[in-house]
């Protein structure tokens, strides 16, 4: 089962991260580690898969922390259009199996590292009718970005 008080960021969707950043960094006392960009590899029910530019950057201090993602138009991370939070993140040891038993609960999945015939990835994004949307990230991870927050690189 999912436990909620695994809670350890929200991801707000902007069209500047870079604004955003300075916007939100003094005025919520927070730092940022160091920002990230990539292709990203996402698969969603609309496009299947693909990758897309992203950039994204979380604040260091927690346990709670900010997540910006400033991403490509039209993607699933796109802040242009419709920025503000996006998301809630969790880390999960089975997500996989959590994300399948939401999806037989009713829940929609908005997008995923992998396609579903591949076990979905080491993240997903699925939502209740409510409309929120849940990020699942695998917690083998949480490591890496422990030392992100701390000063090193995200790898």
């Amino acid at each position: 089962m999912i436990d909620y008080q695994r809670l350890y960021h929200t991801g707000i969707r902007v069209p500047d991260l870079d604004k955003a950043m300075v916007e939100m960094g003094a005025a919520l006392g927070v730092t940022w580690a160091t920002v990230q960009q990539r292709e990203q590899a996402v698969w969603t029910p609309a496009s299947g898969a693909m990758t897309v530019p992203l950039r994204f950057v979380y604040s260091c201090e927690g346990p709670q922390h900010i997540e910006l993602l400033e991403g490509a138009p039209g993607s699933v991370w796109d802040g242009s259009v419709d920025p503000g939070v996006h998301h809630v993140g969790l880390w999960c040891g089975d997500v996989g199996g959590e994300t399948q038993r939401l999806l037989e609960a009713g829940w929609t999945l908005v997008a995923a590292q992998a396609p579903p015939a591949d076990g979905f990835g080491a993240y997903t994004y699925v939502a209740p009718p409510c409309g929120v949307i849940v990020e699942l990230v695998r917690d083998a991870l949480e490591p890496m970005f422990e030392r992100w927050w701390a000063g090193g690189a995200l790898a």
